[in-house]
């Protein structure tokens, strides 16, 4: 009976912090897709490799997910618009910034974001003290607060696409909700492109169909969007839109690392001691989600690690 009991207790651990595992592999992803796409820049511009980010990402979810476009109500749509929007914004956004700003604060910054949702959505006061944490590492990964040297136009843009990726988390929760798998993501991906693809046509013209670039600009879609939204969307399915905001924190820690591999963007020892605080903090946050679904599954009867059932969750914190 005991080793019953470690058995379900291991799954209900392994089932806990399964999401935490679909954020961080996306999170790995579309850092080391954008790496990628840095070097792709200099061929078509942020225009052009935003655009063919979003068209092979659009193409290759439609033909795998195969998504219905019959069924749905109007608010549906809405949803799926709007999330189309926000990821269009964010992904343009964040490439004007990488144009004109290092990668590493142009995360950075654009972390904030996710942070700000965290702090606005959370129940619980120590939430507000692991996104403090978080908040610290990330001004520390920027230097210590001392962005002066960078361009204001590229901090604003960065900060924009912060703004975007708040909203993309709100959306893509209440998406999770109305479609079943990855169909809203699909639609959602559609409207990005149908957005973006005039722009990049106007902006880079026939250097978008060179076979390189066209090669190039569908291993970033691959990594930068399709496997990271896939994941991200699966899991904000199981977690809180705070607790996976917070978990975003890791995003400027993984953006150095791809830096430093794929750029040659060497890490400081202030970039280091950013990484620990933001990875402490979301090691906080998800200790404390965690140990509040086994209080709660203790307190109901239910199986430890399941669905946040009555925790304040994606769709309900977001909005």
């Amino acid at each position: 009976m005991h080793g019953l009991h470690g058995l379900r207790g291991l799954r209900g651990r392994i089932g806990a912090l399964g999401p935490v595992g679909l954020v961080l592999a996306g999170g790995i992803s579309v850092q080391f897709g954008g790496a990628v796409a840095v070097t792709v820049m200099p061929r078509v511009g942020p225009v052009g490799i935003v655009a063919l980010r979003l068209f092979f990402a659009a193409l290759v979810l439609c033909v795998v997910c195969r998504p219905k476009v019959r069924g749905h109500s109007r608010a549906d749509w809405g949803t799926v618009v709007a999330f189309g929007v926000a990821m269009a914004g964010m992904n343009g956004l964040f490439y004007q910034s990488l144009d004109r700003i290092p990668m590493g604060p142009a995360v950075t910054l654009e972390v904030l974001g996710p942070l700000a949702l965290s702090v606005i959505a959370s129940r619980r006061a120590v939430n507000v003290i692991w996104a403090a944490l978080a908040l610290g590492g990330v001004f520390l990964l920027g230097g210590g607060g001392g962005l002066d040297g960078l361009d204001p136009v590229g901090i604003a843009y960065a900060l924009g696409a912060g703004a975007m990726w708040a909203a993309y988390i709100v959306f893509s929760a209440r998406t999770g909700r109305r479609f079943p798998q990855a169909d809203g993501l699909a639609l959602a991906m559609v409207v990005a492109a149908v957005l973006f693809l005039p722009l990049g046509i106007v902006d880079a013209g026939s250097k978008l169909v060179q076979p390189g670039t066209v090669a190039l600009g569908a291993a970033v879609a691959v990594m930068s969007s399709v496997l990271p939204y896939t994941l991200e969307l699966l899991a904000l399915r199981r977690l809180p839109a705070h607790t996976f905001a917070i978990l975003m924190s890791l995003e400027p820690a993984i953006a150095s690392i791809a830096g430093f591999l794929v750029l040659s963007q060497a890490l400081s020892a202030a970039e280091a001691l950013a990484i620990a605080l933001v990875i402490a903090a979301s090691m906080g946050a998800v200790r404390t989600q965690v140990g509040r679904g086994k209080a709660k599954a203790a307190d109901t009867g239910a199986k430890p690690g399941g669905e946040p059932g009555g925790e304040p969750g994606a769709g309900s914190a977001a909005g």
